[in-house]
């Protein structure tokens, strides 16, 4: 696979660490506190991943900040939301407790369930996996819902629907395009997620990862996030903190 990039068994060992006081979240709930807390404490750090805009503790979005216009759901974009950059059906529709369910699985009434929800209960892998830092970012709540479960890609054209975020969705297609100052912290993290966790990526979304980053270096900004969720989770992302 052309320019696919690779890191050793060792080299991840090594990005793993036991920093003192490092506590991994557990849950998904749980990773949200940390974020809210550790992560992204306080004014200087609160900034929406997508559009840049500013918010508050309560998590409430300043839209003058960064000319957001919502598109329909006004309620969910005056707020933010954790979002999953790699979308958590990407990484648990090939486990089992997703397509097939589990004995564990089951409502008080002896209905069973799958999925996300399963998964969350039963699966010590995707927990991790749903829990991890890495992959979560502070977006405005309409943007999550409208992106979904899209992967990324380039659109062509300009259709500004979210007033001046430079964020654009095309439903038909199923894909959504950040504007170019996240595009590398995206690529980044798609690949992190491939190398820690196993999960499958094509050729041509390793093609356009690795174009996404040389044209959007690792900033200041992504190493300092780094290091702060290294005292909390125990890792670095090896593409932030050692390079490609």
């Amino acid at each position: 696979m052309r320019n696919l990039i690779v890191f050793s068994a060792a080299l991840l060992a090594c990005i793993w660490t036991t920093a003192a006081f490092s506590a991994p979240p557990t849950s998904f709930s749980q990773a949200k506190r940390l974020l809210e807390k550790h992560i992204y404490p306080s004014e200087e750090y609160r900034e929406t991943f997508y559009c840049g805009c500013t918010y508050n503790g309560k998590k409430q979005v300043d839209a003058d900040s960064c000319g957001y216009t919502p598109r329909k759901n006004a309620k969910r974009g005056k707020r933010i939301e954790w979002e999953h950059i790699v979308p958590a059906s990407r990484f648990g529709k090939t486990r089992a407790c997703w397509s097939e369910g589990d004995p564990a699985c089951t409502t008080k009434k002896g209905k069973s369930y799958k999925g996300r929800r399963c998964c969350s209960k039963v699966d010590a892998d995707f927990k991790r996996m749903e829990a991890d830092l890495h992959n979560l970012v502070p977006a405005v709540g309409e943007l999550n819902g409208d992106r979904s479960n899209y992967r990324m890609a380039v659109i062509t054209g300009e259709d500004r629907t979210y007033g001046a975020c430079d964020f654009e969705i095309d439903s038909s297609r199923k894909v959504a395009e950040p504007m170019a100052e996240t595009r590398g912290d995206i690529a980044r993290i798609y690949l992190y997620m491939q190398t820690t966790y196993g999960m499958p990526l094509t050729e041509t979304e390793v093609e356009m990862f690795n174009n996404w980053m040389a044209e959007d270096p690792v900033s200041e900004e992504e190493q300092l996030r780094d290091a702060r969720i290294l005292e909390i989770q125990g890792n670095t992302n090896p593409l932030i903190s050692v390079g490609f």
